[in-house]
């Protein structure tokens, strides 16, 4: 009986610990001291998946995880960010419904095969990891083989032996954190400015920096943004939106006194109601702007007199060398000029939180009392994703000769929230004869 039980025990050791394979050198396959830091990363919201090296959307991803996860071409890609060296031990949570399956676990150039049987919210320990430096890194999981229709329900991936404040990841509102982290402009007018009828500026998207899912907003301002969105693999928007006064993300609720009405729109516009992020007027153009190619924003804002602004937004497209009337819309409860102005960048499509994205703003001016003042001061700011340390693969700052905005793609490049920023003079004002704007 003690020798079946030291045979049996032999080979669950075997069994649980696989060969492990290592480009660079060999690890040691056995289990640090156990810590009382575990840190569970929900891959919920941090896991992409995958197809022949090309991340795709996919349904693999919920609320509560990855579920039916049956494709032997998928890969899951489940990212962290870790703060400082040290060693760590890898382990996944998951559960098997049907015999056994096989999966390949991939991290930092090393992989392993691993055996999962049926059981309940099983944790199966990896290996332990040497990080040599700070920033984002990625455990892979393959599926190789499966006696039921799936692989495994993974719910999380565990990473002990690092104080929890130093791993950052997406710990919930998982729509906003696959979304990824917003960044921004905030420009600085000059104080002897206290009337902005106009705000202008200029935007190129760099090759390969259109990514689907961005929107690049050039000018915004304290009622209101108009930039420029990658929507689809063939359509592209220019867009123009004015909020309502009322506060409320359903535009159904909005009162008629506080509604935005629109004056006019130009030649393609399309022109309603959105809500989600507040409520209000919208206009948008379909419009195949292109990368490597810098288009001219300009905004307007006039007090009627009667507690009203009207708004005005017109785009220069370089290769017409015109400015085209976007929409002008009419904002009840409000008197004011162009106040709080500024830039930013998103990604609004959760599966394309994965791709790194960036856009170049410059040469902004603001029109005020018939002469034209240029603005040239920064203050680079985040969004509540970025503030909660959920995502820390964003930047921005100076380039060349104006500034430049990025989010996404789980970079290295961090740039510290509300760092202040100044270009050069360029001197190079707008060449408009308002005469002629219709």
């Amino acid at each position: 009986m003690k020798i079946t039980t030291i045979v049996l025990t032999f080979i669950n050791v075997i069994f649980l610990y696989s060969c492990f394979t290592n480009v660079n050198s060999e690890i040691e396959n056995k289990r640090a001291p156990a810590s009382s830091f575990v840190v569970s990363i929900p891959t919920a919201g941090n896991s992409w998946v995958m197809n022949n090296d090309k991340f795709i959307s996919s349904d693999i991803i919920t609320r509560d995880g990855i579920r039916n996860w049956n494709d032997p071409n998928h890969t899951i890609r489940t990212y962290f960010y870790l703060e400082q060296p040290g060693t760590i031990s890898l382990s996944i949570r998951s559960r098997v419904h049907i015999g056994a399956s096989k999966i390949k676990i991939a991290f930092n150039d090393k992989s392993k095969f691993i055996t999962l049987s049926k059981n309940e919210n099983q944790e199966t320990f990896i290996a332990d990891f040497k990080i040599d430096e700070p920033g984002y890194y990625y455990l892979d999981i393959k599926g190789i083989e499966k006696d039921g229709e799936v692989y495994a329900d993974v719910d999380g991936v565990l990473i002990n032996g690092m104080s929890p404040g130093n791993i950052k990841y997406v710990k919930d509102d998982f729509y906003f954190g696959r979304r990824g982290p917003s960044v921004h402009l905030r420009f600085e007018v000059p104080e002897d400015i206290d009337q902005v009828e106009w705000f202008y500026s200029e935007l190129t998207i760099p090759k390969n920096q259109d990514v689907i899912g961005s929107y690049f907003m050039a000018n915004g301002f304290g009622e209101g943004y108009f930039g420029i969105q990658v929507n689809s693999p063939s359509e592209r928007r220019i867009l123009f939106s004015i909020w309502s006064p009322f506060k409320t993300d359903n535009p159904n609720e909005v009162p008629e006194d506080h509604r935005i009405k629109l004056l006019k729109k130009g030649e393609g516009v399309t022109s309603g109601k959105f809500g989600n992020e507040g409520s209000g007027g919208q206009s948008y153009k379909v419009f195949n702007w292109k990368s490597d190619v810098t288009y001219g924003f300009l905004v307007g804002a006039k007090p009627t007199g009667d507690n009203h602004t009207d708004y005005i937004a017109y785009f220069h497209d370089p290769e017409l060398n015109e400015w085209n009337l976007i929409a002008q819309f009419r904002r009840p409860k409000t008197s004011t000029h162009l106040t709080r102005l500024y830039s930013f960048l998103e990604n609004f499509i959760p599966d394309q939180g994965v791709h790194e994205r960036r856009g170049l703003y410059h040469n902004q001016w603001v029109y005020s009392n018939e002469t034209w003042h240029e603005l040239n001061d920064i203050t680079f700011t985040v969004d509540n994703t970025a503030k909660k340390e959920y995502r820390l693969d964003y930047s921005g700052g100076l380039e060349k000769d104006g500034f430049y905005l990025k989010n996404c793609g789980f970079t290295n490049d961090l740039v510290t929230m509300n760092s202040k920023f100044k270009r050069e003079n360029l001197g190079v004002k707008p060449d408009i004869d308002f005469s002629l704007l219709k």
